[in-house]
């Protein structure tokens, strides 16, 4: 099977110039945008509290980053978790899938709350970056309508991912490479001023800001401002490869550690201007600077933007492929293999991004609520590495050093933004708790259905169906008939199929055709195969596809359908005299069974509460047809009762029959 998705796919596994390039682009636009507003969190941390000396404070912070870079960013996950990788892609979700073997009942959780405050992530920080981009402006006009044009903003780029990021995309490298070279620029200027920052390297002085201030804790909340973007660069590790990553994250934190230095050595002259509203990313540039520093701020701002939404896509079709969420409408704009653009999650993620903006309104009050849903998806990720580790066989003392060191550290930054829960963390907790609930119960649901779903043997209707066929008293439903179906067994299928050709409605065809996706941990797998269940008549199509392929049904069915032609198993013509002499080809429809009832007196509290939910998360899947990409024009929808139910209650009891003759 060949088409658009197997095309035009960067080469991944190796180090290339274009691979470094793309990597700036997409990898570091999170992670590279974070000196917007950590270096104003953390002094405003200061102004609010009571603390040590301000060279003391500003030094220790410093250092806090710096080894926060160090062994969060660059250890654990650019040199760990990026060997973990799910036949080329990362993220927590592909964690999962490499682990999701091994005997622990409860290890899918994990994986849930990771996922679901992934998601809060998606919504604030493209508020935050894009609003602390527009927030410069206000040197020049303090009655600048900051909300307004981050809205404006943030709804032009959630616009275009429906038109794809394709071309726009071959202009992200190259911006980034200037604003990383901008952010090392500005930075060494003001370090060449104040030479005694460098101190800040030695990890005693965040030792003493952490033992000695009393504001250590909102501190540290700050301080994990500068690795937010860790997560999203593991997330999107299959668009350039562990190698261009590794690489190109050498210069990156190199210019990120010089634009820290450079804004804590501003700030040990002009603190106070940030009472004004002066943002120290802004203040060490010269003023004739500014204005354009705004301008490539809010371009970076956008360009971070994008790389959350791509791994927000991203993530939502790895939570489809291990039955986490609703299949939806799965659309490949660019033509290019991997960028997709999945419509619905798009205009949920807009909508969310802009009640978070006109609720916090400034840069300031939505830092309250970056950072500790974060914190949860990086302590995910640890524990599940912890079980990757071991997997893998890695010796039992590494993998005890591992998860001290990092639970501990997790732990504690968690702790330092859970008291920010009050001042606005709460909002992506309650979106988070509300993503986890979804997932929850659409994970635990498809189990409850298929343990009350009733499976038979095809074999055993062979003859029934031969014989259907052979029945012109019952009126020809159409030449070719194609149910979808979720089967696992290759010999089974759903009694619901059966019960809609043979009882609901009599289905008479020439052939009848039974498709059925399994999905496949190579994201890019792209095949099918056919099993002939009775000579000429019925077949299974078996279509092989990868989480990154998109699922165009009706398109792949049709070339299936032309092979078989060819291979002269079915006729190319209308089974109809007055059609074939024409050479009309043979008409096909698709039969959906939608539902299927299950008694409430067969399910317990528990469940019924879950297929309520369960119910409630279907609507905001798509229908199955859009799902799996089939054309609506020839669909048939229909629902079905599950068949033999026992139903434990009261039997009836009849006490007469009566019988009236003319």
């Amino acid at each position: 099977m060949s088409g658009n998705n197997s095309t035009q796919h960067l080469d991944t596994s190796k180090l290339t110039l274009i691979g470094l390039l793309v990597s700036m682009g997409i990898v570091f636009g999170d992670i590279g945008t974070s000196p917007l507003y950590v270096m104003k969190a953390i002094i405003n941390a200061r102004l609010e509290t009571a603390t040590m000396p301000l060279d003391e404070y500003i030094e220790g912070a410093l250092s806090c980053i710096i080894w926060t870079l160090t062994l969060q960013t660059t250890i654990k996950y650019v040199a760990i978790a990026l060997r973990a990788d799910n036949k080329g892609e990362g993220g927590i979700l592909s964690l999962y899938s490499l682990v999701k073997r091994m005997k622990r009942k409860h290890l899918y959780l994990f994986a849930i709350i990771g996922a679901s405050t992934l998601v809060a992530d998606s919504v604030i920080t493209p508020s935050l970056t894009v609003i602390s981009a527009i927030e410069g402006l206000k040197i020049y006009n303090p009655d600048t309508p900051v909300v307004l044009y981050t809205c404006f903003i943030l709804f032009i780029v959630f616009f275009v991912q429906q038109f794809g990021t394709s071309k726009i995309g071959k202009f992200f490298g190259p911006v980034m490479i200037i604003w990383f070279l901008a952010l090392g620029i500005f930075g060494a200027n003001h370090i060449m001023g104040n030479l005694s920052i460098l101190k800040s390297f030695n990890p005693i002085y965040a030792y003493n800001l952490i033992s000695h201030s009393p504001s250590a804790i909102v501190v540290m909340g700050a301080v994990f401002l500068c690795t937010t973007g860790a997560e999203a660069m593991y997330s999107d590790l299959g668009h350039c490869g562990k190698q261009n990553i590794r690489v190109s994250w050498i210069f990156v934190k190199a210019m990120l550690i010089l634009n820290y230095l450079g804004q804590g050595a501003w700030l040990l002259d002009n603190h106070l201007k940030v009472r004004e509203g002066i943002n120290p990313f802004f203040g060490i540039m010269p003023d004739y600077m500014v204005f354009p520093g705004v301008l490539l701020a809010t371009m970076a701002a956008i360009i971070a933007s994008q790389a959350v939404i791509t791994g927000a896509f991203t993530m939502f079709s790895e939570a489809m492929s291990v039955a986490f969420w609703p299949n939806q409408q799965i659309e490949y704009p660019s033509g290019v293999k991997g960028q997709m653009y999945i419509p619905r999650i798009n205009w949920g993620l807009m909508a969310l991004c802009f009640i978070i903006v006109l609720y916090f309104q400034e840069s300031h009050k939505m830092e309250s609520a970056y950072g500790l849903t974060i914190t949860i998806t990086m302590l995910m990720t640890s524990t599940l590495l912890i079980f990757w580790l071991k997997k893998k066989r890695v010796k039992k003392w590494l993998i005890i050093v591992f998860a001290i060191t990092y639970l501990s550290i997790e732990l504690g930054f968690f702790y330092a933004n859970i008291i920010k829960f009050l001042d606005g963390g709460w909002i992506t907790i309650a979106l988070s708790g509300f993503m986890m609930v979804c997932m929850y119960a659409w994970f635990n649901g498809r189990k409850i259905k298929a343990k009350f779903l009733k499976y038979v043997k095809f074999e055993k209707y062979v003859s029934v169906i031969k014989d259907m066929k052979l029945d012109e008293t019952i009126p020809k439903y159409a030449t070719n008939l194609a149910f979808l179906s979720r089967a696992k067994r290759e010999d089974e299928i759903e009694a619901k199929i059966i019960y809609s050709i043979i009882r609901k409605q009599p289905k008479r065809a020439d052939h009848y055709f039974i498709l059925n996706i399994i999905n496949q941990e190579d994201p890019y797998t792209f095949k099918y195969y056919v099993d002939e269940i009775m000579p000429s008549t019925i077949y299974k199509i078996n279509f092989l596809l990868g989480f990154k392929v998109d699922r165009r049904i009706n398109d792949y069915f049709d070339q299936v359908l032309k092979d078989l032609m060819e291979a002269e198993e079915i006729p190319s013509r209308s089974g109809f005299p007055s059609l074939r002499q024409h050479n009309v080809p043979p008409d096909l429809k698709y039969v959906i069974i939608d539902n299927t009832y299950i008694n409430d007196n067969l399910l317990t509290l528990k469940e019924k509460i879950i297929l309520n939910i369960y119910s409630f998360v279907r609507y905001i899947g798509s229908d199955d047809f859009k799902a799996w990409g089939v054309s609506p024009h020839n669909v048939v929808v229909e629902s079905a009762p599950l068949l033999d139910q026992e139903i434990v209650t009261k039997k009836l009891e009849q006490i007469e029959f009566r019988r009236y003759h003319a």
